[in-house]
């Protein structure tokens, strides 16, 4: 019998790292309050840097299946569209 937590066992069969399932996570449990996320804002939320959040942001688009997200634009930062 498993002990892993439903989201890291999610994520390690996605090829996500723990950072990038976490990114993933904070997405979908938004997606539905709001469109637009920049990425300085869910840094701020997960103790990252907006770096971090960016570096890691390929390989969550890749993995997100029920979620579709987008690069949206560069004002002040990079923002990203969410839509469930």
């Amino acid at each position: 019998m498993s002990t892993a937590h439903p989201d890291a066992v999610a994520a390690e069969s996605a090829g996500l790292s723990a950072k990038q399932a976490r990114i993933l996570r904070y997405l979908r449990e938004n997606a539905s309050d709001r469109t637009y996320f920049k990425s300085r804002l869910i840094a701020n939320d997960l103790d990252l840097s907006a770096k971090e959040v960016g570096a890691n942001m390929t390989a969550v688009v890749d993995a997100a299946t029920d979620i579709d997200v987008e690069k949206w634009g560069y004002s002040s930062g990079t923002t990203w569209m969410v839509t469930a």
